[in-house]
């Protein structure tokens, strides 16, 4: 009687024993399940974070190259008519006939008339896109993604100048035609000395910031070269 007692008691302790175990292993792999699924959660969130972040960059980076472009292509068509307004504004100068004469002053105020809008509409978008690259520097932590923009922002900023003081000469060089005569025959320039000096000074300033606006444009092409790496540190 007491060997079945103790057999059955085994047998109780064993069941109990073997249930404590079997609760605890489930209890254990709930936990860790737990874990993973929070860290699996943790893991997603930082990637969803990190690829809203490139998603982010890229579209404002696109936004930046767009207005860059436009500044460019506007700045263009204002270089056209600027030496447009130039060449025809020369030859009025040496041109002896009186008909000639007027009709190139016609054309280079045409043309100067032009191209000022066209540089104001190029210096706002350089401009924006300045601010649209300043912008972007805050999607991500890159640095060579920083210095690429950085070098963007000289640019926009030196063309942002550039567009400046060619709608100045612009300005100027409508005045200077505007006061443009003919005196015995030929093409004069009376009481503008002035302004004269207004021209020509900005026109030295412009050839200045140009070879500043090409060596930023120098520096993004080297740079590309270089290979857009965003683990390089530069």
């Amino acid at each position: 009687m007491a060997r079945l007692f103790d057999r059955n008691m085994f047998i109780i302790l064993l069941a109990i024993m073997i249930g404590i175990i079997t609760i605890t292993y489930f209890v254990a792999d709930i936990v860790n399940q737990s874990k993973i699924n929070t860290l699996t959660t943790a893991h997603v969130s930082e990637v969803e974070a990190i690829e809203k972040m490139n998603i982010n960059f890229t579209n404002n980076f696109l936004e930046s190259s767009v207005l860059l472009d436009t500044a460019r292509e506007h700045r263009a068509f204002g270089n056209y008519h600027f030496d447009l307004a130039s060449l025809f504004f020369n030859a009025a100068l040496t041109e002896r006939n009186t008909t000639m004469i007027q009709s190139y002053k016609n054309i280079t105020i045409d043309n100067c008339t032009k191209a000022m809008p066209k540089y104001n509409i190029s210096g706002l978008n350089f401009k924006m896109a300045s601010s649209f690259f300043n912008n972007t520097k805050k999607y991500t932590e890159y640095s060579g993604y920083l210095k690429l923009l950085d070098l963007y922002i000289n640019l926009t900023e030196s063309g942002a100048r550039l567009t400046m003081l060619r709608y100045n000469a612009s300005e100027y060089l409508k005045y200077l035609t505007e006061n443009l005569t003919v005196i015995n025959g030929l093409a004069a320039l009376d009481n503008v000395s002035d302004l004269m000096d207004l021209f020509n000074v900005t026109t030295d300033m412009y050839s200045n910031e140009l070879d500043i606006y090409e060596e930023c444009e120098e520096e993004i092409d080297e740079y590309d070269i270089e290979g857009f790496d965003p683990n390089r540190e530069s």
